[in-house]
């Protein structure tokens, strides 16, 4: 699903992604993460596209300060 791309991730959140993506129903912890990070990157693109209007997005949702 990744084509051989990783992405280190803090043990204890991704017991809760596995939690949460059997819960749900996902196939696979990783459609479940796929999913939430396109649900979010969204989001974020939805505000603009520029550089500014991102940068001021991820400050709104409290990701930079």
């Amino acid at each position: 699903m990744f084509g051989g791309n990783k992405v280190k991730i803090n043990k204890d959140i991704l017991e809760r992604c596995k939690k949460c993506s059997e819960v749900a129903g996902y196939s696979s912890v990783e459609e479940f993460v796929e999913h939430i990070l396109e649900k979010e990157l969204k989001a974020i693109e939805g505000a603009g596209s520029s550089d500014e209007a991102i940068t001021e997005s991820l400050r709104g949702l409290g990701y930079i300060s």
